[in-house]
């Protein structure tokens, strides 16, 4: 599995890391956390809650994987008050999951690790940090179906993921000091 390593290391994260699904713990109260729609996408994305499917079928589905690769990009902040910091930091956060899904994607029928990602001839399932940003708008807010949904990426935290728990079973930090955004991302075989 360094290969897989690797290329979450080159895509830019700052550490890497890998958990036994049957170590992670989840939750559907993440569901309810969304409802309450903190971050103002509940409804506006197809890959945030309600479109995104059934927490508890969702859960099933992560459980079916064996392993997760689990990759964090840690940023420096100004300040504990410096949101533009940090939405710099997801914006970059999120390119590195871009890159991850396509060298996966590319290699996942092709090479030797890309057979060993699949899970009964299952695609790995790649997870990201908050909202799917492939689209700088998406065709939720018109009705449209998801412009991208081979490419579409949901969080961790909309499978039932505790990202905090899944950082302790995957040997990294959930916080990482002072002043510093931490974003996870994760891919299931």
């Amino acid at each position: 599995m360094q290969e897989l390593l690797n290329i979450a290391i080159n895509a830019g994260a700052t550490n890497v890391g890998i958990a036994k699904v049957a170590d992670m713990k989840f939750s559907s109260e993440f569901r309810t956390a969304c409802a309450q729609n903190v971050c103002g996408k509940y409804g506006t994305c197809w890959m945030c809650p309600p479109d995104v499917g059934d927490i508890d079928d969702m859960i099933a589905e992560a459980k079916r994987y064996e392993s997760i690769m689990v990759f964090q990009s840690i940023a420096q902040l100004e300040d504990s008050f410096d949101f533009e910091g940090m939405e710099d930091a997801a914006m970059k956060h999120n390119k590195i999951t871009f890159t991850i899904a396509e060298k996966i994607r590319n290699t996942a029928s092709s090479s030797t690790l890309g057979k060993a990602l699949l899970t009964g001839g299952q695609m790995p399932l790649i997870l990201g940090a908050g909202a799917c940003h492939i689209c700088n708008r998406c065709t939720k807010l018109d009705n449209i179906p998801c412009a991208h949904p081979k490419k579409a990426i949901p969080s961790l935290e909309v499978y039932g993921i505790a990202v905090s728990e899944l950082a302790a079973v995957s040997g990294m930090k959930y916080i990482n000091g002072v002043n510093t955004v931490t974003y996870f991302g994760g891919v299931m075989y």
